[in-house]
């Protein structure tokens, strides 16, 4: 561990001592036993103001104003590159938080990290990320929470309504029953909150757990506007369930 921890600050040591000015950094070389040979894809989500103030993994106030991300195993303070799939467009963010809470998600954006990336449009985007090692400016720059220069591709990837996949409808209601729409479960009490803010729903803590719902609902129609709403969003995989 310790040797670990000696490398990676000699990493940065080297990086701070560069002279280079690539705004998107190097990355570690891969094999080097440094976080810097993380790469990974998968879907990101940000916070926003809901969320302003509170503490995080690191310590520091969440700002939603600076560009940072949360994920669960990277070391704090580390810096990641994060590329839209869609677009190609790349930023740099500072880890300073864990997370995110649902197990489908790779990485929790800050708002500003979003906007930046062009994804704060909508609840998840589907992106790429790796660790690297900032010029010592951009690491200066981001470890005060202020962007660094933006990678934007020459071309935009373009996606076929044809090709987005089927809403299944909602099945038979029982007459008389009453339901509701689960869209996520948090052990963290402040992001399911957040959840529920943004999507005028309650949340019900049970078992050490805080699910998100929105209900309840007695026709089938209703249900699933409110489910195709979700959807949109992000959360796709939200259930129904009947009231008790």
């Amino acid at each position: 561990m310790r040797s670990n921890a000696r490398a990676i600050a000699l990493a940065f040591a080297l990086a701070a001592c560069s002279n280079s000015r690539e705004s998107v950094g190097a990355a570690f070389p891969a094999g080097g036993g440094l976080y810097g040979s993380y790469k990974d894809t998968g879907l990101a989500s940000w916070y926003g103001e809901e969320l302003s103030g509170n503490r995080t993994a690191s310590g520091e106030a969440f700002d939603p104003d600076a560009m940072t991300a949360a994920h669960r195993t990277l070391p704090l303070g580390s810096f990641v590159e994060v590329t839209s799939v869609a677009t190609g467009r790349s930023i740099l963010v500072r880890i300073n938080d864990r997370g995110p809470g649902r197990r489908d998600r790779m990485i929790d954006l800050s708002r500003a990290a979003a906007h930046l990336l062009g994804t704060d449009r909508q609840q998840i985007a589907k992106v790429r990320i790796r660790s690297i090692v900032p010029s010592a400016r951009d690491a200066s720059l981001l470890r005060a929470g202020k962007a660094v220069g933006v990678r934007t591709p020459t071309y935009t990837q373009a996606y076929s309504v044809d090709t987005a996949p089927a809403r299944e409808p909602v099945a038979a209601l029982t007459p008389g029953q009453r339901y509701v729409l689960q869209v996520a479960t948090f052990s963290n009490e402040p992001r399911a909150k957040a959840l529920a803010k943004r999507l005028d729903a309650k949340v019900v803590e049970g078992g050490g757990l805080y699910r998100v719902r929105i209900g309840p609902f007695k026709d089938a129609a209703s249900l699933q506007r409110a489910r195709d709403a979700v959807a949109e969003r992000g959360y796709g995989d939200a259930q129904v369930l009947p009231t008790d």
